[in-house]
């Protein structure tokens, strides 16, 4: 959620455009010499947009990268021509790191005041990603100061600035110049940029400085321009995330109104589900700015891998939604009259700007720290041996947090049982699920109130991530996972203290029955029949693919009610003892060999009436909550950390890493699975706040099943010829399930409403597209 602040700079950025036309204005720019209007920029200065990163001690706001994105966002949507991030962001935080010298103080005063506009100069190669010592442009010390001789390439904005902060190389190291624009001897080549965004090339000729605008020296040069460099990043991401919801908004409304064979286009479901796509892609890239913009700034590594993996999202999103909004719009999407082409335009000049998506994804791989799973090895274990059952989860730091977990997981969990390739049966998992219930931590994400952990979402995704590298198998968990939060919802004072404690002992094993013969994804439609005869309810009928059904002692599940009316109502949420006379269970064999679902048939169970959840007939609203808890279970990134770990090893055991193809296609990997913990992360703190989970959690479902399936598929790739072989595959010593993680993936995309029905919900109750 938007903090107070950042809600703020974003309403007022859409009043400020508002008042205004920015089509008009890039038109001129475009056409014209691509100079900025002074007027606006100034209003833009008054309105806080030119001093957000500047300190209070320098005149400036103060603030973060939150109300920075909450500003470039809007600037996207409105494809505004102002140069915001290049001129206040870009060049604000070069100058904030020079606060010491009084030129940099005076051109911050300036800046602050909307009297200054310019540019940072430090690129000497297309494709450079990092201001390096370059060989293009050099300084000379003279008397007076020093003399300037080379050339700066893609250098923005360029006509009619004020001048240009220059990073040059030089007998004293790098150092970081002032040049104004009116020097002799300096040659400005502008050229139009495709999206308003005029970029060119700046040539020096003996150009002689004073002392006093040299504003920093040696590696300080540097690291102002680099950071600089990743926080324009950022806000790129920002504005590309803007730009890509704009065309997404168009292009939908046009496919409400544009009639073909007699009908909206927008209910043809084959153009609904790309939108989807492009939907889920959008998501994705805010849900990467929002991570960035928590990041430490003085972290030079953490930094540049949030601002690349902020801006390969973010370009790889914007340039997918133009694209497709081209298309679907046909013949006008491809004419300058159509309102597609200015998105299309901004989204390839900010995806180039500072770095493309595939040199961004080749960054984040480079600055990710090695092999998480090594945090395991043996000399790194067993620094704790007494854990709190509770504690002040939020205020422990994450590195403490992790190796408190570490540290339990070598203590207790059997080692035998370690990254098992399948899901463990409670004969073989129990014990375990009954040690993490005895220190009070079998529930991470349930309320303190009812037993829980309470874990804050980056916190639950360090317990996630720790269980799947240090392969921890999953127990049958339906009570933990899907009951509970119902429960906490909509059952009674009496149910909760009956049901509750037992789910965490583990005294009670939970399994599910929805889904039915014929009544899967359409789960509406089942038959399984409950009638009421005085203080129980009369159950007959049959449950399928119950997963581990077989070592459940009791099962949640839903029941026909009543037959008259919409197929919806008459739904009934019930809670059955399996043990119950006329209860029969049959595994089911699944293509990986295993015995993990089964059939339930019910030949008139009586179910007492205090398990009823809810009221009678209304079930099905319990049923889509339900559903939502299960989506987000499935949109867990722990399946594909877990594979992704398999896939770093079986690569590094074979050196594929060192190959470039590899190494990008494992980066792309990684930057799913990241997005994928974000999104999941947003998900999780709405279930900790106790919110109704909204339609949008289908997204979730989708990205992290389809995600799993394809770093399955990778795995399988690199496995090569040994991908033929049935058992595990050796990856330097370590056991290596190629086949499990697909088997996985595939079953995902089909449980919990298969993933084309997700994307028919998200059609219609997200973006509103017509039936």
């Amino acid at each position: 959620m938007d903090s107070e602040t950042q809600q703020a700079f974003k309403d007022s950025a859409k009043d400020l455009i508002s008042r205004g036309v920015p089509a008009r204005r890039r038109t001129l720019m475009l056409t014209g010499d691509g100079a900025v209007d002074r007027v606006v920029w100034r209003q833009m200065a008054e309105a806080g947009w030119t001093s957000v990163l500047i300190s209070e001690d320098d005149g400036g706001l103060g603030l973060g990268l939150a109300e920075v994105v909450a500003i470039a966002e809007e600037a996207g949507v409105a494809a505004l021509p102002e140069p915001f991030i290049a001129s206040a962001i870009h060049v604000g935080v070069v100058l904030s790191a020079a606060r010491e010298s009084a030129m940099a103080q005076e051109l911050m005063r300036e800046l602050i005041a909307g009297d200054l506009i310019a540019g940072v100069a430090w690129q000497d190669e297309p494709g450079q990603l990092e201001p390096i010592d370059g060989t293009r442009l050099h300084y000379q010390r003279s008397a007076e100061g020093v003399v300037l001789e080379g050339e700066r390439h893609f250098v923005t904005p360029v006509a009619g600035v004020d001048g240009w902060l220059v990073l040059a190389s030089g007998e004293a190291g790098p150092a970081l110049i002032w040049i104004r624009a009116d020097v002799p001897g300096i040659t400005a080549n502008g050229a139009p940029g495709v999206g308003g965004v005029p970029a060119g090339s700046l040539s020096l000729n003996r150009i002689r400085v004073a002392s006093e605008q040299v504003l920093l020296f040696g590696e300080a040069a540097v690291a102002a321009v680099a950071c600089a460099n990743d926080v324009a990043r950022i806000a790129q991401g920002a504005e590309l995330v803007g730009v890509a919801r704009a065309a997404l908004t168009t292009t939908i409304d046009y496919m409400n109104t544009r009639v073909q064979f007699g009908k909206p286009i927008g209910s043809f479901q084959a153009l609904q589900h790309r939108l989807v796509d492009a939907y889920i892609q959008v998501e994705l890239a805010a849900a990467a700015v929002r991570d960035a913009t928590h990041v430490d700034l003085d972290s030079i590594r953490q930094r540049a891998a949030a601002a690349s993996r902020a801006k390969a999202r973010c370009a790889q999103a914007a340039l997918l939604v133009t694209r497709l909004a081209v298309q679907l719009h046909g013949a006008i999407g491809y004419t300058e009259e159509g309102p597609i082409g200015t998105y299309l335009h901004r989204a390839i000049t900010l995806a180039a700007l500072l770095g493309n998506e595939s040199a961004h994804r080749r960054r984040y791989f480079a600055n990710q720290p090695a092999m998480a799973r090594d945090a395991h090895d043996e000399k790194d274990r067993l620094r704790q041996t007494v854990f709190p059952r509770d504690a002040d989860w939020e205020a422990m730091s994450d590195e403490a947090f992790r190796q408190m977990l570490r540290d339990f997981f070598a203590t207790y969990y059997p080692k035998e049982l370690r990254h098992a390739p399948r899901r463990l049966h409670w004969r073989e998992i129990g014990g375990w699920y009954r040690t993490l219930a005895a220190q009070g931590w079998i529930a991470p994400a349930w309320p303190k109130a009812f037993g829980g952990m309470a874990l804050p979402p980056d916190k639950l995704i360090a317990y996630i991530e720790e269980q799947e590298f240090y392969g921890v198998g999953r127990p049958p968990d339906q009570g933990l996972i899907m009951l509970g939060p119902i429960l906490f919802r909509f059952g009674t004072v009496a149910q909760r203290e009956r049901f509750l404690p037992k789910i965490l002992s583990g005294e009670h094993v939970w399994a599910q029955g929805y889904s039915e013969p014929n009544a899967g994804s359409d789960l509406a439609s089942l038959r399984t029949q409950a009638t009421l005869d005085g203080d129980v309810f009369i159950v007959s009928g049959q449950k399928t693919w119950s997963t581990l059904a077989q070592d459940a002692t009791h099962m949640f599940m839903l029941v026909r009610t009543d037959n008259s009316g919409k197929k919806q109502h008459g739904i009934t949420f019930l809670l059955v003892d399996l043990k119950s006379p006329g209860v029969t269970v049959r595994p089911i064999r699944t293509i990986a060999g295993d015995e993990e679902f089964c059939e339930v048939f019910f030949d008139d169970v009586r179910v007492p009436v205090e398990n009823l959840v809810g009221e009678i007939h209304k079930g099905w609203d319990i049923a889509k909550q339900l559903l939502g808890f299960e989506r987000i279970f499935s949109g867990s990134p722990k399946h594909s950390q877990y594979t992704l770990g398999q896939v770093r090893e079986l690569a590094e055991s074979r050196g594929l890493l060192a190959d470039p193809v590899w190494a990008d296609r494992y980066a792309q990997a990684m930057l799913d699975v990241a997005d994928l913990g974000s999104a999941y992360a947003g998900f999780a703190e709405m279930v900790k706040r106790g919110d109704t989970l909204p339609a949008e959690v289908s997204y979730l479902k989708i990205w992290a099943t389809e995600t799993h399936e394809r770093v399955a598929m990778l795995l399988n790739d690199m496995a090569a010829e040994s991908a033929m072989q049935r058992g595990a595959v050796d990856a330097g010593g370590k056991p290596v399930h190629v086949h499990m993680p697909l088997y996985s993936a595939l079953a995902a995309k089909i449980f919990s409403g298969s993933n084309e029905i997700q994307r028919n919900i998200l059609a219609k109750q997200v973006l509103g597209l017509p039936t």
